[in-house]
């Protein structure tokens, strides 16, 4: 990941940055991916303070762009929308487990006392 430019804002008391990532033979990163680059390299930014407000990736090219913000408390951060808020708290649970389904069976008994409705009369 490259930063293309930083900016200050002091009113909403964060940092603004834009990104680009070239990832030649690999797929678009992640959320995780780019929040845990951009701790890396802004000095003192953890996960429960950085959104990644946008992510670009050119049809065609290994070349991803976007912006992230990095307040500098979570109180900060809460005037963002709530959606927004969701979705990144989502990126330091565990991966959700995958839904267990059941097979069903067939019995002969039971397919005995099933009716079907239409058909013969």
């Amino acid at each position: 990941m490259e930063i293309t430019g930083r900016k200050e804002n002091p009113i909403l008391n964060r940092v603004e940055i834009s990104w680009q990532w070239r990832h030649v033979g690999s797929p678009t990163p992640t959320r995780k991916q780019i929040v845990d680059a951009v701790i890396k390299l802004e000095p003192g930014a953890t996960i429960d303070r950085i959104l990644v407000k946008s992510v670009n990736t050119r049809f065609g090219q290994p070349l991803t762009s976007g912006d992230a913000f990095i307040y500098n408390s979570r109180d900060d951060l809460e005037k963002e929308p709530k959606y927004i808020i969701e979705r990144h708290n989502n990126l330091s649970d565990a991966a959700p487990e995958p839904e267990v389904v059941e097979a069903v069976t067939n019995d002969e008994s039971d397919s005995e006392s099933v009716e079907i409705a239409g058909g013969e009369e």
